[in-house]
């Protein structure tokens, strides 16, 4: 009977970055186009499946490799649009707003990033690509690969969490 590797030793670990490695990099880099955003997100997953070495069984460990670079690299697009659309909205040149109405709504739009970004990663992830890029639970449940009711579940708990946290959205 043959044992099974655990992906928890260090040995093993290490034969999964040197067959994966390269190729997970240029997964990475032919989604992003960055060489440094490439190896961060190569780095990251690593990490993350070190951190969960116990729950990654070894003949899964190559796809869990994929699917964890996929998704680091969708929240970074999705947080990079929050920043993009936050940076357009405060470029108004001229505004009729009071200074008291202008600071209530930076105070705002930094207390909610802050919220935002204290979501789980599954809860963030889910609302961002509700809210931001409009995709449908359905859409979002086929991109994760998770099901619709997973989909509903992450917002209300992410909704949930930002109501208490800044307030009624």
């Amino acid at each position: 009977m043959s044992e099974k590797k655990s992906v928890c030793e260090s040995k093993v670990f290490e034969e999964l970055y040197s067959a994966h490695s390269k190729s997970l990099y240029n997964f990475a880099f032919y989604k992003s186009g960055n060489t440094a955003q490439s190896e961060d997100l190569v780095q990251e997953a690593f990490i993350k499946m070190w951190n969960n070495c116990a729950k990654v069984v070894f003949e899964k460990a190559k796809s869990f490799l994929f699917t964890v670079v996929n998704n680091l690299f969708l929240n970074q697009v999705a947080h990079q649009k929050v920043v993009l659309s936050y940076n357009l909205i405060g470029r108004k040149e001229t505004t009729n707003e009071s200074p008291e109405f202008i600071l209530e709504e930076k105070e705002f739009m930094d207390k909610l990033q802050n919220a935002i970004s204290d979501l789980t990663d599954g809860q963030r992830e889910v609302f961002l690509l509700n809210r931001i890029d409009k995709k449908t639970y359905k859409e979002i449940s086929e991109l994760l690969s998770i099901s619709v009711k997973a989909v509903e579940k992450r917002m209300h708990l992410a909704l949930k969490q930002l109501r208490e946290k800044v307030g009624n959205i």
